[in-house]
This record gives structure tokens, sequence and C-alpha cells, in this order.
């Protein structure tokens, strides 16, 4: 297991060597492929089963990056991961190139939990911005995820940080200290 994570993030490094430290939109296409392999099992088998070679497996990559406008560069580094026997490992190189680009880019990804749609663009987001890169010495890019099980205020997770400051979570800090004594 230890392997397979040193590899993926061999491959990931070598991947935005190749396309390019600040090039996000080939970090988005190696995502976009690993989300829609992931989500169609008999692509996925096919590109890491035995069963079929390598030169079929580029075959139907090559199609497949046609069909979804992947550029050459991106569609070439998928040749190299099939020639290595590889594509078993594609979410994890993908998740560890998103890494890679935000560490190179000085910036952080930060995903915002709340009950409701979270206004994006208005005072609150550039509020919650400035909040997060006091914090984490980063610009700070911003997904939000709706999720009605949250009572009331949000969470927000940054890499593996979370802060809860939702009312559930700050219940639970005083429960905790109310044991304490």
């Amino acid at each position: 297991m230890k392997k397979n994570k040193r590899l993926e993030k061999q491959f990931a490094k070598q991947f935005l060597n190749h396309a390019g430290r600040q090039n996000f939109a080939a970090v988005e296409e190696l995502g976009a492929v690993k989300e829609f392999v992931g989500k169609t099992p008999e692509l996925k088998g096919f590109l890491e089963g035995p069963q079929f070679s390598v030169g079929e497996k580029k075959g139907v990559m090559e199609e497949f990056c046609k069909r979804l406008s992947i550029s050459e560069g991106t569609r070439k580094f998928f040749d190299y991961v099939i020639e290595q026997e590889a594509m078993a490992l594609l979410e994890g190189i993908a998740g560890d190139a998103v890494k890679l680009y935000l560490d190179y880019a000085r910036r952080a990804k930060a995903v915002v939990i709340s009950a409701v749609d979270f206004p994006a663009g208005g005072p609150l987001e550039g509020r919650l911005k400035g909040s997060l890169k006091k914090l984490t010495g980063r610009d700070v890019d911003i997904e939000y995820v709706r999720d009605p099980s949250v009572l009331g205020g949000v969470l927000v997770k940054v890499d593996s940080t979370m802060f809860d400051s939702s009312l559930k979570g700050q219940l639970r800090i005083l429960k905790e200290e109310l044991i304490k004594g």
C-alpha cells in the first residue's frame, strides 16, 4: 500500500512537471477522466485488467480523450501510465496532482458544508476567504456543499483540518466542557 502511495505521488509529479506546475486546466482534465473512469466499471476494468494489450488500451484511451477534448499532453500522460500498467493508480494520481498543484500555486482548497445554499460571491464569502487565508497563509478556493443534516452554522474542511462552527459542534464542545467540570 505504501508503495502505491509513493508511485501515485511520483506519477503526479511527473504529470505536473510535464503539463506545467501552474496548469490547472491539465489537472482538471486529469480529474475529469478519473471521475468518468471511476463511474464506468466497464472502462475501468478494461484499462486496469491484464486481458487487453497496451496498444488496445492506448487506442481506447485516445478515442476517449478525443471525445472529451482532452489535451494532447494529458492524453500522452495516459499513454505513459498505461505503458507502466498503472491505471489502477489513477484515482490517487489525480488526487496527488491536485494537492501538488495547490502547493506549487500556494493555494488551499476549502469545502464549506452548510444546511442552506451559501451565497457564493457575496460579502460572506469574502469574509470567509479572508479568515481562511489568515489561518492557512494561502489563497483559498472554496467548494460549497449543501447538507441538510448540518444544524446551524457551517463546517469548513481545509486539507485534513475540519473547522466546526455548526450548532451541533458548539453543543458538543459545551457538553465536553461541562463534563470536565
